[in-house]
């Protein structure tokens, strides 16, 4: 059987408020809003990435460093501490526990990890 097309059409993130998390990541990352209601909130990034923060009852954020979960690696540029600097300004909060000095691990509202590096991977 030849592969069939499939291609990531984007991400969902669980949380409490999909509206405070979607906004949350349009400050952060830039783009547009797709929709956005008490079930969930689409954008769409500069880099064409769409995010659709779903409510879910009961939420329980992850925690970190613990759980076995995927998060977003951001491309700082140059300037590390201004990246992180407006992260937090946007609504982020450092994490506690920081296990590489090359890049910062912060939580978004909800409690998801995302980390803000310079050392991007090249290939």
């Amino acid at each position: 059987m030849s592969r069939p097309h499939l291609d990531v059409a984007g991400i969902s993130i669980d949380c409490p408020e999909p509206v405070e998390l979607a906004r949350f990541y349009l400050a952060l990352l830039g783009g547009e809003l797709l929709w956005e209601n008490t079930s969930s909130s689409g954008i769409r990034t500069q880099s064409g990435l769409n995010i659709v923060a779903q409510k879910v009852a009961n939420y329980i954020p992850p925690t970190w460093p613990s759980a076995s979960i995927v998060h977003f690696d951001l491309d700082a540029g140059v300037s590390l501490d201004e990246s992180v600097a407006y992260a937090i300004e946007c609504g982020a909060t450092e994490a506690a526990e920081q296990p590489d000095p090359r890049w910062r691990v912060l939580l978004d509202p909800a409690g998801h990890p995302f980390c803000i590096t310079t050392e991007v991977c090249d290939g």
